[in-house]
């Protein structure tokens, strides 16, 4: 990850953290079970969606580059830079 995605990944996790938080005081508290329960399913769900579109991207990414650098050779190989000598 790059260091500008890397900002936006621990602000995500902050306030999912805080919602949980929420969540963890609503049910000790006793009131609003469905809501702390609903929060905690809904902030586990979106934190699973987000990292698995992230793979999918990043996979995305791998292959791109792959296909892009396949028919590349990086410089001459030794036995043509001895032809040349």
């Amino acid at each position: 990850m790059e260091l500008p995605e890397l900002r936006t990944w621990i602000m995500f996790y902050l306030i999912s953290f805080v919602g949980l938080l929420w969540a963890a005081f609503l049910s000790v508290q006793g009131m609003m079970l469905w809501v702390s329960l609903f929060l905690v399913i809904v902030i586990v769900g979106i934190n699973f969606f987000t990292v698995y579109n992230q793979l999918k991207l990043r996979k995305a990414r791998k292959e791109m580059q792959r296909n892009l650098v396949q028919g590349f050779e990086r410089g001459p190989k030794e036995e043509d830079s001895r032809k040349i000598r």
